[in-house]
């Protein structure tokens, strides 16, 4: 459990600190917009990271013992439930948070009709 958790909230920190400095760039740019951009400025990090990981524990898997077989599968379920949870559920959260996809950031107008 611990394993999903610190990855998934390291890798969630990574994409939220991206969307925070695309925030301060792309002012007038709904959230959305945004968070999309952030997303796929680092999903290469992210999948490089989570995939080197994740083949070292294959490897664990298959050619260790039976001693780290158990640690190997539950780090192995924990790193690509965390990167999920990073790219797919993170963003739509946040998403939800303030308050929809056609909103622009508050501040700098908004995207209703006056």
């Amino acid at each position: 459990m611990l394993t999903v958790i610190g990855y998934s909230v390291h890798d969630t920190i990574i994409v939220s600190d991206r969307i925070r400095e695309d925030s301060t760039k792309r002012r007038r740019e709904p959230i959305a917009s945004i968070m999309n951009r952030a997303i796929n400025e680092t999903l290469s990090r992210t999948i490089l990271t989570s995939g080197t990981a994740i083949t070292v524990l294959i490897s664990l898997l298959a050619f260790g013992g039976p001693i780290l077989r158990p640690s190997a599968f539950t780090l192995l379920i924990g790193f690509i439930t965390g990167t999920y949870s990073s790219i797919y559920i993170a963003g739509p959260v946040v998403l939800f948070w303030e308050g929809g996809a056609g909103r622009t950031q508050k501040g700098t107008g908004s995207s209703r009709a006056a």
